[in-house]
């Protein structure tokens, strides 16, 4: 503890972020210089790298995140192979920078989602929203020796929340604006968007889950190519999207449901294409690409029409995450959303791929600094908590 209450009270860290997105492609690592805390809070890049899975923690990930498929045995043996990877991928980007892990103050994880299930269920007299990461936090400090902050989503899901997104409460900090009214969206297997309205205060901000990213797309090119995405867009770009299937597709139950809302694999993964695969029966293997890759861009667009223009008309959109790589998908997001300029993260100076890791870097030292880490408005939680295990 003497340890804990040292680090409270230095002004500047180094810091790791980890993350691991639905998208499961690997593990993103982030080293962040982290100084003061809350609106206070000023941070610079050092280093980022990702660590891809190997086919094999992939195929264990996928498959013990559908409840047919999963068994507790293997659950159990992944939770603490992730954190030992987990713990490889911190040790191996603090080397890329330059230092070692007797250097680092802290490391925020976010895990490995396998299952969320954030709407409320009757279960043994109780009504229950869950959500499980795995990667345990306790496994990366204990092989770091790093103080290790994890299982963020958790306390906010105790408190009625959605437990998801918690990336707004960073871009509350480094976005808002006086003058702007930005949207930040986030596109990795579940795109999600975060509503900073100009001149706002954190209970003025809006996000949510709009539906698919990358996963509908990833799942076709998997079955019909042998290969883990549509690199650029490019084959998307080849096909022509059906309108027909892209409407049937888009009056999945989520895209219409109001926020706060959140989703993943449970509402968009193999049961979701195997419908969609069933209603696109006639078309060709490229233009159900490109109806996926359209789907996306679509349902952000929509989910902005129902539930945000009429209160806040975006001056610009800006876009992270693998999808920002793919054009397919921004060139439908610039059609959806024109006039509004849309663009990449890229162009304020922080990196698409690295956003979500620098966010469990920065929820890592509001939760050492006893900040809350959630935003109510966003997640429908009953009060602002402060998130996370610290494990030392």
């Amino acid at each position: 503890m003497n340890e804990l209450i040292r680090l409270q009270g230095k002004k500047n860290k180094l810091v790791i972020g980890l993350m691991s997105g639905t998208s499961v492609d690997g593990i993103d690592a982030v080293l962040v210089r982290v100084s003061g805390s809350g609106s206070r809070t000023t941070f610079k890049q050092l280093a980022f790298r990702t660590y891809a899975y190997t086919s094999r923690v992939r195929q264990l990930i996928l498959r013990n995140s559908v409840a047919a498929s999963s068994s507790v045995e293997e659950i159990a043996r992944l939770n603490f192979l992730l954190g030992e990877l987990f713990a490889d991928a911190a040790a191996h980007v603090v080397k890329s920078a330059g230092y070692g892990l007797s250097d680092v103050d802290l490391i925020g994880s976010h895990g490995q989602t396998i299952h969320h299930l954030p709407h409320p269920w009757k279960f043994v007299g109780k009504s229950i929203r869950a959500t499980l990461q795995i990667a345990d936090p306790s496994v990366i400090a204990k092989h770091t020796g790093v103080p290790t902050v994890g299982d963020f989503r958790v306390a906010d899901v105790a408190l009625d929340g959605q437990g998801a997104p918690l990336v707004p409460y960073f871009d509350f900090l480094v976005f808002r604006s006086r003058t702007k009214s930005r949207g930040l969206l986030n596109i990795g297997g579940i795109a999600n968007i975060t509503i900073l309205p100009k001149n706002c205060t954190v209970g003025d901000v809006r996000a949510f889950d709009t539906g698919p990213g990358n996963m509908v797309v990833d799942a076709l090119m998997k079955k019909f190519y042998h290969k883990p995405c549509d690199e650029d867009g490019k084959l998307a770009m080849q096909g022509k999207t059906s309108q027909s299937l892209l409407r049937k597709l888009a009056e999945h139950p989520f895209v219409r449901r109001r926020p706060p809302k959140s989703t993943g694999r449970e509402e968009f993964g193999g049961k979701f294409v195997a419908h969609m695969l069933l209603l696109g029966s006639s078309l060709s293997k490229l233009d159900l690409l490109a109806t996926a890759t359209e789907l996306t861009a679509y349902c952000v667009h929509e989910n902005y029409r129902r539930f945000i223009e009429k209160k806040t008309k975006l001056d610009e959109l800006i876009i992270s995450g693998g999808g920002a790589h793919n054009k397919a998908i921004m060139r439908g997001l610039q059609k959806y959303f024109s006039p509004v300029p849309v663009r990449r993260i890229e162009d304020y100076g922080i990196s698409s791929d690295a956003k979500e890791a620098l966010c469990f870097a920065l929820l890592a030292n509001e939760t050492l600094a006893g900040n809350p880490g959630n935003v109510p408005s966003v997640t429908g939680a009953s009060k602002p908590t402060v998130l996370g295990k610290i494990c030392i």
